[in-house]
């Protein structure tokens, strides 16, 4: 580190350089020097070098040595470090210009309601920034930025890293919007039961079952995918509250409330974080085994599969009697090699969402 910085046309000084000038005049040597300043040989050696800051007491030593004020060498300080911060701001931004890069402006523009600032990219990394609630943008390439990242973590490239925490943070901002009532578990139960009762509800089942989740504690937010995130879905604790995000990059009808309870499964195993597509691990197999087997009874199920009759009839039949949408079933049978995906004739069991509302 240098005892002095050079910043566009000008220079600052660390105190440091000014003490090896008074020490050179002085025909002293540092160690001497140090012993008439009382402090240490390493110590100034340190501060002469610019490694370390000047203390109060070092400039009180050096205004009573010297015959000087102590803001004379207390503003040297501040002058110094107001250009080292500049400088590191500077170079903080060049690194947040490039984490701006992999976001989507349109996306905070069309479902954030940020203004349209078209080819002003400063202002756009500003106004970014503000709405998530940041002091630079490279937070959100930290994996620890809000919630684990879980299994996924080492697949992860830095694009999904700072696309997913981007996301988590709209939806926190989103969730906070709502009333703040207690997380309780056993009223959260209750409401997932009920959420169990809306999969055919296809036009108004979010906001009923948003609803019925805030009674509980739980802050349900749909969030629109952005793009190359990866992200399924998140969990998080906020407050006494517990948000639960479901990202709709692939909302047909099984693949949503699959999301959903995998999501309730981890949230009732109080494993809180981050889910992205094609996980694994011990957490990701309960999460997955607690939606398969809420969405559609093992037992029925099995009982079901036992007839060996997967038509579109008796693939409705069987919805029907579970009271559940015939696309849950259809996605369970093509997840467990039933059915096939490129089966054109259940084209009509199968029903896509989309995420309509803005800002």
């Amino acid at each position: 580190m240098s005892n002095y910085i050079e910043y566009k046309d000008s220079i600052a000084f660390h105190p440091g350089y000014y003490i090896k000038e008074l020490i050179d005049e002085s025909g002293l040597t540092q160690e001497d020097f140090a012993k008439r300043l009382d402090t240490t040989p390493k110590n100034l050696s340190l501060l002469i070098r610019g490694e370390q800051s000047l203390s109060t007491d070092i400039a009180i030593k050096l205004s009573r040595m010297l015959g000087t004020s102590i803001s004379y060498w207390q503003n040297l300080q501040d002058s110094y470090d107001a250009v080292a911060v500049q400088l590191d701001l500077e170079a903080d931004y060049e690194e947040e210009k490039k984490i701006f890069a992999l976001l989507d402006y349109k996306y905070f523009r069309e479902y954030c309601g940020l203004p349209d600032l078209p080819r002003k990219i400063d202002e756009q990394i500003k106004v970014t920034r503000e709405y998530l609630g940041v002091s630079s943008l490279n937070v959100l390439a930290r994996k620890d930025m809000a919630v684990s990242f879980r299994s996924a973590e080492a697949n992860l490239s830095e694009s999904n890293i700072v696309k997913a925490n981007a996301m988590v943070q709209i939806a926190i901002k989103k969730a906070r919007e709502n009333e703040n009532i207690r997380y309780d578990k056993k009223k959260f139960k209750s409401a997932v039961d009920y959420a169990l009762t809306q999969t055919e509800n296809h036009r108004g089942f979010y906001l009923n079952v948003k609803e019925k989740f805030q009674e509980a504690g739980v802050l349900f937010v749909i969030m629109p995918n952005m793009t190359g995130s990866k992200i399924n879905g998140a969990t998080k604790k906020i407050g006494d509250n517990v948000m639960l995000m479901v990202s709709d990059r692939n909302l047909n009808s099984d693949t949503f409330w699959f999301t959903l309870f995998h999501e309730i499964g981890h949230i009732m195993n109080g494993d809180f974080g981050i889910s992205f597509e094609k996980e694994t691990g011990k957490s990701e197999e309960i999460a997955d085994r607690f939606a398969a087997d809420s969405l559609i009874s093992p037992e029925k199920y099995e009982s079901f599969k036992n007839k060996r009759d997967f038509s579109s009839y008796a693939i409705k039949s069987f919805a029907k009697e579970i009271n559940r949408d015939p696309g849950i079933v259809l996605g369970r049978l093509q997840n467990d090699g039933f059915v096939g995906y490129d089966d054109w004739s259940m084209k009509s069991l199968r029903h896509k969402y989309k995420v309509i509302g803005k800002k």
